[in-house]
């Protein structure tokens, strides 16, 4: 799955500088967006999604409604 923004976003920018594909960028309200078309949730790069990993309020969760590109 991509990943996804909730509206806990706190707009500290902090998961936008380490998205290795550059999927994350400040969207219209303030808070943080994930672009599900290009977020790879960090596979091949990362062991782990880091845009969740340096999150401080757990925003950024897994997106049920886009699966996994394979």
């Amino acid at each position: 799955m991509a990943y996804m923004i909730t509206e806990d976003c706190i707009a500290c920018g902090a998961c936008e500088a380490g998205c290795p594909t550059n999927s994350i960028s400040e969207g219209d309200q303030g808070i943080y967006v994930i672009n599900w078309e290009t977020c790879v949730e960090c596979v091949g790069c990362y062991d782990e999604p880091q845009c969740a990993s340096v999150c401080p309020v757990d925003a950024c969760v897994p997106d049920p409604n886009h699966p996994r590109k394979q």
